[in-house]
């Protein structure tokens, strides 16, 4: 390796500007957005270096914000890029998959039940980029540890159908004293509907007679979120003025 470096340093700076040898002289922190993603794309086209096709990926979107947009992108809309084919584009999307799943480990590991901005911070990367709303139910037993989660639905890009018999089927068969249920608008503004609300005096009417306590209700938007228990919503179900909570 010491070698190939060397022979590196010899050759004229026009060579430092490529890639992966930037990477080897100075580490990955060192490259730009397209320069990452050129690395993963490895090879041009036809008068359009890796990086070329990067910087036109990254421009798909109107208002692009570097690499997090990526998730946004079907397969079909990077394979409209000259040069970027199935294999590429499937590369790349599994690239954001590994960035939303590296997101939700780290905050796991500080995930608290008692604080919804730790289970707002552990939801946030898989579900902002969400293009459709999506309902979860974490479940608790008495000592406030997590026992399970249940992905109950997902809806359309602007509601979501929750059977709340299967919920609480979910959470007697796990056998939790608790639930937090948490969904997302792919709109990226948390503030609840009037439906989200009714749906949740629903859920909390319901636990209480089955003895499962409905301990939050979370929505997740774009690096912001809106806690029912933060905001009183739980016990009255009456509507006021909404506060969002920053997640950025």
């Amino acid at each position: 390796m010491e070698g190939y470096l060397n022979n590196l340093l010899a050759k004229n700076n026009a060579d430092f500007d490529r890639p992966y040898e930037r990477c080897l002289l100075y580490g990955p922190g060192a490259l730009s957005d397209s320069e990452l993603l050129a690395v993963i794309i490895k090879t041009g086209t036809k008068g359009a270096s890796a990086e070329d096709l990067a910087v036109k990926i990254l421009h798909l979107l109107p208002n692009p914000n570097g690499l997090l947009d990526i998730c946004h992108l079907t397969i079909d809309e990077l394979m409209s890029v000259p040069g970027i084919g199935q294999v590429k584009a499937i590369q790349l999307k599994c690239v954001g998959e590994l960035s939303k799943r590296i997101a939700t480990y780290k905050a796991r590991e500080e995930l608290s039940f008692s604080e919804p901005s730790s289970i707002a911070d552990y939801y946030m990367e898989q579900l902002r980029h969400e293009e459709k709303e999506s309902f979860i139910c974490m479940m608790l037993d008495s000592r406030n540890r997590l026992i399970g989660e249940e992905h109950l639905s997902k809806g359309t890009v602007n509601w979501t159908v929750v059977s709340i018999r299967d919920l609480f089927l979910s959470a007697l068969r796990a056998r939790a004293v608790g639930i937090i249920i948490i969904h997302n608008h792919p709109s990226g503004d948390p503030a609840p509907s009037h439906e989200d609300i009714l749906l949740t005096e629903r859920v909390r009417e319901a636990g209480e007679l089955l003895e499962i306590r409905l301990l939050d209700h979370i929505i997740i938007g774009d690096h912001r979120f809106v806690s029912f228990s933060e905001e009183g919503l739980l016990a009255s179900g009456g509507e006021h003025e909404i506060s969002q909570s920053d997640n950025s």
